[in-house]
């Protein structure tokens, strides 16, 4: 799965700024038909974790109400410069990640 992470270039201390992701992936529902009538299984992002200088500063338990190629965005206060690592796991196991460098100066 890839994913598509947008942060500020640079962010001071203490600020506030917004996290945007946006996930390549399908996110089945289970409830569509294949053309010859079977079931298709039901398979979406069920967890996404977020963490930032150690500490999970996000969660989110998704479910199949949620669109193919899943957007969102949440707010984070910069603390220090270092990673922010997204994990996310879907019902087929599946396991992504990715990690973006969060650069606090000023």
């Amino acid at each position: 799965m890839v994913a598509r992470v947008r942060v500020p270039a640079v962010v001071r201390p203490a600020e506030v700024f917004v996290v945007r992701i946006a996930i390549q992936h399908v996110m089945e529902t289970g409830f569509r038909l294949t053309d010859t009538g079977r079931p298709i299984p039901r398979n979406v992002i069920h967890t996404l974790a977020v963490r930032y200088g150690g500490q999970e500063v996000f969660r989110a338990e998704l479910g199949s109400g949620v669109a193919a190629n899943p957007y969102l965005e949440f707010p984070v206060q910069a603390v220090a410069s270092g990673p922010m690592v997204f994990e996310w796991v879907d019902d087929a196991g599946i396991r992504g990640s990715e990690t973006v460098a969060i650069t606090v100066a000023g």
